[in-house]
């Protein structure tokens, strides 16, 4: 079964909760919490007080809202406000701007510090977009948590409560800029949740819809999951070549019409890696039974070098774990 990664729900999970049980002086302790898969915002520890606000590092983020803009108006006169990363300017904004009263607190303090995250010719528009975005941030603690965060129906109905409190907000273009990656994320991980939930699906309609869910991603959406899952695909494809004992050249007829010609010898050499690696660790483990400690801990300088031996111990523990009889 194609499980959905339990990182995703909990990241739409949380996002909720903390819409729905927040106040004003929680959501300022934990002002980036409303994410939703795939946000790299990072959440501020509640109760700690915010790193103190440096113009040196509000200078890249606004040259580069600024290039954005620029490259928006020269792809087609499109507005240069509501570009890609909008969102993580704002809670950068709201991040310099420190802990707050209430929100009027806040906005002040905004409106002192809009022009180091957006340039001249932006700044009151982005200075209001902030302020309705402190609005809905305020407006998100009336929301209702989702009881059972795994029951997609509930999920669902909590997310649809979210889209409503953003709409009130924002225009659709805002609304767009500021939330249309992560709603489609959303949308795709709701989807993989309700599909792993139907018990009536034979593996072959699940594997179908799953498919079929990621096929309503934008392209550069599937390039991403594609490159955060490649390696977990590719280590349970060695799982299962190993515990089936495939040969060599299926290895790479099969990892070559999958991953391509360059991963496939790439794959094969972590094979050999990985076969060497074990065939010292046996090597080692017959010393220490025929000759004794003394003798084992001698052939481990010769066996291993600095970096390998700081591991040695871990992986005869692990194979002392995994071996017949031993106890979980």
């Amino acid at each position: 079964m194609d499980r959905l990664p339990r990182p995703a729900v909990t990241a739409i999970a949380l996002a909720l909760l903390v819409a729905a049980v927040l106040g004003w002086r929680a959501w300022r302790a934990e002002a980036s919490q409303d994410t939703g898969p795939g946000s790299g915002t990072a959440a501020p520890v509640a109760g700690a007080a915010l790193p103190a606000r440096s113009t040196a590092s509000a200078a890249p983020a606004s040259a580069a809202l600024a290039a954005a803009s620029a490259a928006s108006l020269a792809a087609g006169g499109s507005d240069p406000l509501l570009v890609p990363g909008l969102r993580h300017t704002l809670e950068a904004l709201i991040a310099d701007a420190g802990e707050a009263s209430d929100p009027e607190a806040l906005k002040k303090r905004l409106a002192q510090l809009v022009g180091e995250r957006f340039p001249a010719a932006l700044a009151t528009r982005a200075l209001a977009l902030a302020e309705r975005y402190v609005d809905y941030r305020v407006a998100l603690g009336a929301l209702s948590a989702p009881r059972d965060p795994s029951d997609p129906r509930a999920l669902r109905e909590a997310i649809e409560a979210r889209q409503k409190v953003r709409q009130q907000h924002f225009q659709e273009e805002e609304h767009d800029a500021l939330f249309a990656q992560e709603a489609e994320l959303d949308r795709y991980t709701l989807a993989r949740l309700e599909i792993a939930r139907n018990t009536q699906l034979s593996p072959q309609e699940r594997a179908s819809a799953l498919r079929a869910a990621e096929s309503e991603l934008a392209p550069e959406r599937r390039a991403e999951r594609a490159a955060a899952t490649a390696h977990l695909d590719a280590a349970a494809q060695t799982a299962a070549f190993n515990a089936q004992g495939v040969g060599d050249v299926q290895r790479h007829l099969a990892r070559s019409a999958q991953y391509g010609e360059q991963a496939a010898h790439a794959l094969a050499q972590l094979d050999r890696d990985e076969q060497h690696w074990q065939n010292r660790l046996d090597e080692l483990g017959q010393a220490r039974a025929r000759q004794g400690e003394a003798a084992a801990q001698a052939l481990r300088q010769q066996l291993f070098s600095a970096e390998e031996l700081q591991r040695v111990d871990a992986a005869l523990a692990l194979r002392a774990l995994q071996a017949p009889g031993s106890r979980p």
